[in-house]
């Protein structure tokens, strides 16, 4: 698919997308996605939906993108999926994960990961017909943009894990084991108070209607959700760092929307400036016992004073330790610095999304707001143990970047992801069978025997998990046993849907070890899972996969 899509691809697409917005008046389902509050028209959506009460027709414009209204809706899609004549994007490498001997290597350790940017920047790159860089398409990101139907924790454990084991449909010869966490839910309207930073780029980068404009419309409709207990900060960096507000109270939505609707774009970007001011303003205005966060919006294009991805990382793991989270909102095409934004919010107890148009800012700042902002667990770890009885090899299906030494589960000094109420994390191992398939993992050794001494054991695995209280400084540890006779030859739908989002990534990846997966067998697998019930953001999943069939 080029650039120019015909009308009637694009206009499938507006449907679904129209279908969220068309919801932005109503409350977020708080029992879903621990959301915010904001009822009737709010001040953002008047931005957000032109809201002059003047008929249109849908109709695609190839420059401007899909452009619509209507007398009931009144709406605009006004983000221009808009072509560059130049691309300094910049992803970091992926090296994807092979297959591991167990005999060897028994541990598999990683952070969890609730980032989405992934997934929602590949669709900005599916709907402008643009080649996707393979490094910009992270598995897990696009795994953890979806909610699955895993149980609410149980007791006072901040989360439930659940376990799945079947076939993998796209190996014959393996077996597909998910591991899925789900944070419990906080009750928006007895949540902590907020101290929030909004830490804005206006630099000349940010002129785009895909950036500073949606930034702005972004963060008022934030805004709309915030109560009297809570305080806003805006500090803006360009050349230099402004501070726009100083600890104002959420309830005071005019003076907020009013200050962002003044802000313009240009100059140079001096980000590192702004991070130092965010912070310290964040730490002047601290709740005790609250949510501190400083929310940086920008294309991650940094060129005054500190700009290298090292030199930004250890700049926010210095001023992590203040108590104050971060996390980081993409935008925008052509510079997109996604490896600079990934480090910042992996590296600064925070989350990271990319927000392509005005829908994807409302489902993460409106409707999973709770998740976005208050975090449930930090510095989470997974480590599971296989038992060679049952398993010769395995193989992690995605978070490359997000791998920790065998050592690192037990040492609290060393960070890892924080998980938010509402959200959910799932993560994919191909199994090997015991007696199936050689990995091709192992070696001949000089010096030491292969055999163990192995305990008679049912279990398949264990799953151990580490976690934090949101300002704890020691972990707890977890552990769930799984059975060998958890295996079942039907896919849930749960694990049939992640299963189509895995072979989507390996697919648009190109992978090597994506075996017989096409875009068909994709639909294959998430077409069943698909409901008049079912949530937009899975319909629109169907459409995104039979665009990149027809590129």
């Amino acid at each position: 698919m080029k650039k120019n899509l015909n009308w009637v691809q694009k206009g499938l697409c507006f449907l679904t997308t129209a279908t969220l917005l068309s919801g932005c008046g109503a409350p977020p389902k708080s029992a879903e996605s621990g959301g915010g509050m904001a009822a009737g028209t709010t001040a953002a959506e008047t931005w957000a939906v032109t809201g002059e009460g003047a008929d249109m027709d849908i109709f695609y414009d190839g420059e401007a993108g899909l452009v619509s209204g209507g007398s009931s809706m009144t709406m605009k899609y006004d983000i221009a999926y808009g072509s560059e004549d130049f691309n300094t994007e910049e992803y970091s490498y992926i090296s994807e994960n092979g297959y591991k001997s167990v005999a060897e290597e028994p541990l598999s350790t990683f952070s969890i990961d609730v980032d989405t940017a992934s997934y929602s920047n590949l669709r900005r790159y599916i709907h402008s017909g643009q080649e996707i860089p393979p490094d910009a398409i992270r598995i897990e990101e696009m795994l953890n943009y979806f909610s699955y139907d895993y149980p609410e924790p149980q007791k006072e454990e901040p989360f439930s894990v659940t376990t799945e084991y079947s076939d993998c449909p796209w190996n014959e010869d393996s077996r597909l084991l998910l591991i899925g966490l789900k944070a419990k839910e906080i009750d928006f309207s007895r949540r902590p108070a907020s101290n929030l930073v909004f830490l804005l780029d206006i630099s000349g980068s940010m002129y785009s209607n895909d950036k500073l404009p949606l930034v702005q419309k972004a963060f008022t409709m934030l805004a709309e959700n915030l109560t009297e207990k809570d305080r806003v900060s805006i500090v803006t960096y360009a050349g230099y760092e402004s501070v726009v507000l100083d600890g104002v109270p959420g309830n005071q939505t005019a003076k907020i929307a009013a200050a962002l609707s003044d802000l313009e774009a240009g100059g140079s970007t001096a980000g590192a400036a702004g991070i130092e001011k965010a912070y310290s303003l964040a730490e002047k205005n601290f709740i005790s016992g609250g949510n501190n966060r400083v929310i940086l919006a920008t294309d991650g294009d940094l060129n005054v004073g500190i700009s290298s991805e090292g030199d930004l990382t250890r700049l926010i793991q210095e001023k992590k330790k203040s108590g104050v989270h971060l996390s980081v909102i993409g935008v925008g095409t052509g510079n997109l610095k996604d490896n600079k934004m990934e480090a910042l919010a992996d590296n600064g107890d925070g989350n990271y999304h990319y927000i392509d148009t005005i829908f994807e800012a409302k489902k993460v700042l409106v409707d999973e707001m709770g998740g976005t902002l208050i975090t449930v667990a930090k510095d989470v770890k997974i480590q599971v143990e296989f038992n060679p009885k049952y398993v010769s090899g395995y193989r992690l299906v995605g978070y490359e970047n997000r791998l920790l030494n065998q050592e690192d589960f037990n040492n609290d000094k060393v960070d890892a992801g924080e998980i938010g109420s509402g959200h959910s994390v799932t993560a994919l191992y191909e199994i090997i069978p015991a007696k199936g398939m050689d990995s091709g993992s192992e070696s001949t050794l000089k010096y030491q025997t292969s055999q163990k001494n192995l305990v008679d054991s049912t279990e398949l695995l264990t799953v151990n998990l580490r976690y934090k209280a949101p300002n704890g400084n020691k972990s707890t540890l977890l552990s769930y046993p799984v059975e060998a006779d958890i295996y079942q030859t039907e896919l849930s739908e749960n694990l049939a849907f992640a299963c189509a989002v895995a072979e989507f990534g390996m697919v648009l990846r190109d992978s090597e070890n994506k075996g017989n997966a096409t875009f068909d067998t994709v639909l294959a697998l998430a077409e069943p899972c698909i409901h008049a019930d079912t949530d937009d953001y899975k319909k629109e999943f169907l459409s995104l996969v039979e665009m990149a069939k027809e590129r």
